[in-house]
Order: C-alpha cells, then sequence, then structure tokens
C-alpha cells in the first residue's frame, strides 16, 4: 500500500464526512424545534408558532434531503477504500449500522411524509406524534452511529478469532466507555448549531427592519435554548475530556500539546502555539502554569500522561489536533458570551432593540456547525493512527487501491459536491431570506381523496415542493438512510 494513497483514502473519507455531518446536525435540531413549535401551537392557538413551523419545515425538508444524499457515499466507502476494516470490524458495526435502520429509519420513514404532507389530512394529534416521532427517529439514529463509532475510539465487548472481531457483550459494545459522553456532546451541539442558524437567521431579518411577532419569536427562543445549553455543554466537554485522558492519553496529551512530564512539575494550561513533531517542544506557546493540572487532575501539581511517553509511531498529527480543540473551545466562549449578553439584553427590554446583539447573533450563525465540525477533527485526528484504538492500525484498515484512483475519485468528489450541496445550500439561504408568512390553511381535503405529496405542497408552499418531491423518493433508499447521521 503506497502511503500516498493511504494519505489520499483518510482526506477523502474526511472530505465527505465534513459536508455529510453538517446535515443530519441541522436535522437532529430542527427536528426537535418543530415538534416544540407545533406542540405550542397545539397548546396556546397562537398563529405565530404555526407560522414558524411552516417556515422551518421546508428547511428541515431540504437538509434532510441532502443528509440522505450525503449518507451514500459514507455507506460504500467503508466497502471501497476501507474494505480491510470491514472485513476485520464488520461483525461490530454492521450490526450496529442495522440496529439504526430497524429503529430511526422505520421511523423517520414511516411518520416523515404525515409530518410533510398531512398538515390538514390528518388530526392534529396524529399530526403531532408524527413530528414527535421523526424528532425521536433522529436522536436514535445519532445513538446508533455514535454507539459505532465510540466502540472504534473506546473498544470493548469482543474478542479476536481468527484476525477477526467477534461481539462477546453486546451491551459493553454498544455503552463502551466513552460512548455517554459522545453521545450527549454531541446532540447538545447539534441543538446550538441549531439554535445558532435560528438566531442568526432572526437577526438577520430584524436589522433589515423586520421585527414581526415570528421573527422576533425564533430570536428569543434560539437565545433561550443557547443561554441553557452553552454552558451545559462547558460540563459535558469538561467530563468528556476526563473520559479521553482516562482511555485515549495519547490523543488528551495532543489536544494539550503537553511533550513531557518533569518531576515534581505541574502541567501547564498551553493556551497558544505552534506544535513542533520534530523538535517535540511548542514553538512561540503562550502558557498559565498549573491550570492544565487543574482543569484535568483538579490539583494543582497533578500529572498527565506526555506525548513523550508514547512512541512515535503511536503518537497523532498534534498540530490538528492542537489547533481544531481551540478552534472548538474558542467558539464555545463565544456562544456562551452571546448567551449571556442575550439574556443581559432580555433584562433591560433591549433584546430587539440592540443592533450590536443582532450582528453578533448574525456573526456567530455559523459558528456550531463549525465547531462541530473542529470537534469531529479533534476526535479522528486525535485517535490516529488507529482505526480502531489500540486495535487496529489504519494503515491495516485501508483497501489497495493506487494513488491515481484514490486522488480521481476525491477530486470527481470534490466538484460533484460542492455543486450539488453549494445549491442546496444557496436554496435553504434563500428560504431563510424571505422569512415566515401567515400560513393560509388550506382546503379540508375531501372524504375518499388520496394524500397528493404534490398537492398538498403547491398548496401550502410552492418552495417546499421543489425540495419535498426528491426527497420522498429518497426515502425508500435504507442504505442512504443507514449513514443519514
Amino acid at each position: 500500500m503506497d502511503i500516498d494513497a493511504l494519505l489520499l483514502a483518510r482526506i477523502q473519507f474526511a472530505f465527505t464526512i465534513s459536508f455529510h455531518i453538517i446535515f443530519p446536525a441541522i436535522t437532529i435540531g430542527l427536528a426537535s424545534y418543530l415538534a416544540v413549535l407545533e406542540g405550542c401551537w397545539l397548546k396556546t392557538r397562537n398563529p405565530v408558532y404555526r407560522d414558524l413551523y411552516h417556515f422551518w419545515i421546508k428547511i428541515f425538508s431540504v437538509n434532510f434531503g441532502m443528509g440522505v444524499v450525503s449518507g451514500l457515499v459514507m455507506a460504500y466507502q467503508f466497502g471501497t477504500n476501507w474494505s480491510f476494516f470491514s472485513e476485520f470490524a464488520g461483525s461490530v458495526t454492521g450490526p450496529l449500522l442495522a440496529y439504526e435502520v430497524l429503529t430511526a429509519f422505520f421511523l423517520e420513514a414511516g411518520f416523515l411524509g404525515v409530518m410533510l404532507f398531512g398538515w390538514n389530512r390528518v388530526g392534529p394529534g396524529l399530526h403531532f406524534f408524527s413530528t414527535i416521532m421523526v424528532a425521536l427517529g433522529t436522536l436514535m439514529s445519532a445513538t446508533w452511529i455514535l454507539a459505532s463509532n465510540s466502540w472504534m475510539q473506546t473498544p470493548a465487548g469482543f474478542e479476536i478469532v481468527d484476525g477477526r472481531v467477534i461481539p462477546v457483550d453486546w451491551l459493553a459494545v454498544i455503552f463502551n466507555p466513552s460512548f455517554p459522553y459522545r453521545l450527549v456532546h454531541m446532540v447538545i451541539a447539534a441543538f446550538l448549531a441549531t439554535a445558532l442558524m435560528v438566531s442568526a437567521s432572526a437577526a438577520w431579518h430584524m436589522l433589515r427592519g423586520n421585527r414581526s411577532a415570528p421573527v422576533k419569536k425564533m430570536f428569543a427562543m434560539a437565545v433561550a435554548l443557547i443561554v441553557l445549553v452553552a454552558p451545559l455543554q462547558a460540563f459535558v466537554g469538561d467530563a468528556h475530556g476526563l473520559n479521553t485522558l482516562q482511555h485515549q492519553p495519547a490523543k488528551l496529551a495532543a489536544i494539550e500539546g503537553h511533550w513531557e512530564n518533569k518531576p515534581g512539575e505541574s502541567v501547564p494550561l498551553v493556551v497558544f502555539g505552534w506544535p513542533d513533531m520534530q523538535a517535540e517542544t511548542n514553538r512561540f506557546a503562550i502558557e498559565i502554569p498549573h491550570l492544565g493540572s487543574l482543569i484535568l487532575t483538579h490539583s494543582l501539581d497533578g500529572q498527565i500522561p506526555a506525548l513523550k511517553d508514547f512512541p512515535l509511531e503511536d503518537r497523532p498529527y498534534v498540530p490538528i489536533v492542537f489547533w481544531s480543540f481551540r478552534v472548538m473551545v474558542g467558539l464555545g466562549f463565544l456562544m456562551i458570551g452571546l448567551g449571556l449578553w442575550a439574556a443581559w439584553s432580555r433584562w433591560r427590554g433591549q433584546l430587539y432593540a440592540s443592533p450590536n446583539l443582532h450582528r453578533f447573533a448574525l456573526a456567530m450563525g455559523p459558528a456550531g456547525l463549525v465547531a462541530i465540525l473542529a470537534g469531529w477533527f479533534t476526535t479522528e485526528v486525535g485517535r490516529q493512527p488507529w482505526v480502531v484504538y489500540n486495535v487496529m492500525r489504519t494503515a491495516d484498515a485501508v483497501s489497495p487501491h493506487g494513488p491515481y484512483e484514490v486522488g480521481l475519485t476525491l477530486l470527481l468528489f470534490i466538484v460533484v459536491y460542492f455543486i450539488v450541496f453549494g445549491a442546496g445550500t444557496v436554496y435553504v439561504l434563500k428560504l431563510i431570506s424571505k422569512g415566515p408568512k401567515p400560513f393560509v390553511e388550506p382546503p379540508p381535503t375531501p372524504p375518499g381523496s388520496t394524500v397528493s405529496a404534490v398537492s398538498t405542497t403547491a398548496t401550502a408552499a410552492a418552495p417546499a415542493a421543489t425540495a419535498s418531491r426528491p426527497l420522498s423518493a429518497a426515502l425508500h433508499n435504507d442504505s442512504a438512510n443507514t449513514k443519514e447521521h
């Protein structure tokens, strides 16, 4: 295996998953947001909640469709570029993805049509139930996918027989040591990314003079969620870091840029710097003494494993891990700052009349998605050089392709992805720019008539029809939906 082909295969997987992870993250957050909006509408009959529901369901539909399409590539790549990994660990990863199909896929495929097209064709209770089931399906999908990925990070409940992984305890496989932390961390990140997108959308409209009731309501709801979950994410991240210290110490040492321990010395917190892999030191480092020990060991003089404690071939590429983690944490602090500013403005009665707050919220719109990508890079690059931590090396997992084949497919992916998903993103931004409008109830469906996706969307909202027709067809492809999240 040519090392250049290995590197290209890793880049290709990183590129495709970086595109894919954005859409399920938005889908997870928007599905729950839609359930909340419909619940508030049924309880209060305030038309603002109904208008917001029909505004955001169009955006949800397009994101769901792009998540399904991008998931196709993820499913096939395991067989094309990582065939030795599939042969070695398929007895664990295969069933976990099958469980996703048996649970999340059936929920989403069964109730999504009712959610999208059944507003005036089924009772309000059944429609609300369908929305809840779709939201639950997105969360269950994330659960199974993260169980699979967490097992690769902290494998448990298996034996190796004849060169293959054999699961011996499925509860240990699923509830492996890092799974609870990673699941909670990812779900909160999806909620935060969605709240930031919603608040940025409202801020954009308010900066242009649109202070209608739906715009103000979605801004208030979004920043309220940010106030609640951004600090919570910091506590979950700290617990996740301690779990990483216990089970993946080399990754944690790379995150901290910690090269060596000296007798009796504490671990400083390296705020900034450039890790030099050859010199095994940090260039231009800015450090805070003792703070690394305090955060990681909860003492002023505790020590953690250092990078020099591990063989050179067992260390991840430190600069990427070091800086992607700081991007994630830095954006996290900005999210907390946005929440506090919004809470202070609300207390002063200036939540809807503070242009500076609105500009900050608009600038923070993509911050949640960028933080998710940065956290994903930290997790995946930090696991290297292992594809299954301390069990199988990445170099042993890749298919025996040459660099030209992998490079050509990578180039094709880049071109196609930017065209297809670039167009989808532009369309979503156009939908957001129109803003929520008063929803006009379509006429009741005559008894005995069939549910038509085309007729429903043409009556309720023309833009939704464009997105929904290919989406409904994509739902029949369960191999795509298997990797949707």
